[in-house]
């Protein structure tokens, strides 16, 4: 029985070294969906992607990031997902990309297929460093495009086949004598115009009210207090935002930064180097713009929103 033990321990030991059986695709269910079948131009669709991996197996996100996805006729307009793990161990995934397209020359728009490796779970050893234990197929969809356009051009009537009928020679000089007209009457009224509103801009950033640099340190002390985790309360921190910035960029500046976009702004700004720096300034009153009128989805993350309350606090004391 002594010869025997160093070989059945030997046996033992080339046993456990074995690599566990690689799991069949039903350790991984995946699902796809979309919540509309066909769209106009510019409409939203949200395509829908449910992993589901039983206990021991796991994916790489990275397989179904939104630059994976290969589209014909569409954008990514947004993408999230997020990853619960149930009390059988089991990982449940939900990718969710928000699509769109403005072309008008597809009569279907396509979604392809994507592949996605699945791996085993070993303790203290990482995926990326793990040899795939198999791949499964997500499948993809097609979306129609739908139009009020016929689909045979060649039934389009946009004009009557009859030619027109020829003016009179007196009728002839009429369309040049109405533009004269209208030409002549139109520049003095736009100067004027032009000149009134010059001056209403200036009379209004003299009456702006300027803030103090204690005043501008609550109002930051303020923004930072609000609650942005939820879309709202980011909406309603950058609109305040917005409104302090500019009145800074007024007060310093001395143009009608209420009233003027992002652009214009950066233009005024352009002749005014020493006032206040122009490219804070352009890339916070753009993030404030983005962030009043984008949909919810889309909005700036909470730490994108705690970024930009920072830089304008830096803005308001490094200028006041």
């Amino acid at each position: 029985m002594k010869p025997l033990l160093p070989a059945l321990l030997l046996f033992f030991v080339a046993a456990a070294a074995v690599p566990l059986a690689q799991p069949s695709n039903k350790e991984v269910e995946v699902r796809a969906s979309v919540d509309r079948t066909a769209v106009w131009v510019g409409d939203r669709v949200t395509y829908t992607i449910a992993v589901v991996c039983r206990s021991g197996v796991d994916i790489l996100p990275d397989d179904l990031s939104r630059d994976k996805l290969h589209l014909d006729g569409l954008d990514t307009i947004a993408a999230d997902s997020d990853r619960a793990v149930e009390s059988d161990d089991a990982i449940r995934y939900r990718f969710r990309y928000v699509l769109s397209t403005y072309r008008v020359d597809l009569p279907s728009l396509k979604i392809a297929p994507l592949t996605v490796r699945y791996y085993v779970r070993r303790a203290g050893q990482r995926l990326e460093d793990t040899a795939p234990a198999g791949e499964v197929q997500v499948p993809g969809t097609t979306i129609a495009f739908r139009s009020v356009l016929a689909d045979d051009p060649s039934t389009y009537a946009l004009r009557d086949a009859r030619p027109p009928a020829p003016r009179l020679r007196r009728f002839t000089m009429l369309p040049l004598v109405g533009g004269v007209l209208v030409l002549a009457s139109i520049v003095p009224a736009a100067i004027f115009l032009i000149a009134s509103a010059a001056g209403a801009a200036r009379r209004r950033a003299r009456r702006a009210p300027r803030r103090s640099r204690e005043d501008r340190r609550s109002a930051v002390e303020t923004l930072r207090t609000l609650d942005v985790s939820a879309p709202d309360g980011r909406r309603d921190a950058y609109a305040r935002l917005n409104t302090l910035v500019r009145e800074h960029v007024g007060t310093r500046a001395g143009i009608p930064a209420s009233s003027m976009t992002s652009t214009e702004i950066a233009s005024a700004l352009a002749s005014r180097p020493a006032a206040v720096p122009q490219e804070s300034v352009v890339a916070l009153l753009a993030a404030c713009e983005e962030a009043r009128y984008a949909p919810p989805e889309a909005l700036p993350s909470e730490q994108s929103c705690r970024r930009a309350i920072d830089q304008a606090a830096e803005l308001l004391g490094a200028h006041g």
